[in-house]
């Protein structure tokens, strides 16, 4: 089934979510440090991820018309809406930013390399063991997120299923299309471009710059288009 990782991915996020909120008491001092520890990880993941391009040009080329594409779409603020309907519909969760949570837990989990390439190899290939091993990883995430950040932690796991879920099966579809040498060159540059992602998400849980990541996330279908013309 190619949404076996999806769905795995998701109800780990929620499990992990529901144990998180039972331990909101944990001292603030305690979840700062965890937090920044998180923020660090992330940073130097990123980092990683950002240097493995093979041609950094076009990542960078990406990285800009998809801002501009995401600034003038202004999707940060559609997400935060998303989650102030879900803030009002649900209320304040034991003084928790319900918005807050949902879009920060939303980006977290949906932009990086194991969730664009464990979903590729779900459609491509029926083989979830990267989503089940970036389920195991969300799901102890979302713990300490949920501890600090609330509810909202736990509606991420729908855009977590529809993210990755879109991915699977859209990479079932076109793979007979494609060559294997293509493939490999578009997981690398996305993997590449996401990492750029990544590192800003890690400023912003460190609270050193706050930038609004989710306007980035067109970067990632327009480094797809310049790999495909590139091999045309």
């Amino acid at each position: 089934m190619i949404l076996v990782g999806s769905i795995v991915n998701a109800l780990t996020i929620i499990v992990g979510t529901l144990i998180g909120l039972l331990f909101r008491k944990i001292p603030d001092r305690m979840k700062q440090t965890v937090m920044i520890a998180i923020g660090l990880s992330v940073v130097v993941l990123g980092i990683d991820m950002a240097l493995e391009s093979d041609n950094f040009f076009i990542v960078i080329v990406s990285l800009v018309i998809g801002t501009v594409i995401g600034e003038w779409m202004r999707i940060e603020d559609h997400l935060h809406h998303v989650g102030v309907i879900l803030e009002k519909k649900f209320g304040q969760n034991q003084g928790g930013n319900l918005a807050n949570g949902f879009v920060s837990a939303t980006l977290i989990f949906v932009v990086g390399a194991m969730a664009i390439v464990g979903a590729l190899d779900s459609g491509l290939r029926q083989d979830h063991s990267v989503l089940l091993t970036k389920s195991m990883i969300d799901g102890f995430t979302s713990i300490v997120l949920a501890s600090t950040l609330g509810i909202g932690v736990l509606f991420s796991a729908v855009a977590v299923f529809l993210y990755q879920g879109g991915i699977a099966l859209f990479a079932n579809i076109i793979h007979q299309f494609l060559s294997e040498a293509l493939l490999e060159n578009l997981i690398i540059e996305l993997t590449s471009t996401g990492g750029v992602l990544i590192i800003a998400i890690g400023l912003n849980i460190l609270g050193i710059k706050e930038i609004r990541v989710a306007n980035f996330l067109p970067s990632l279908l327009i480094i797809t288009i310049i790999v495909l013309l590139q091999n045309l």
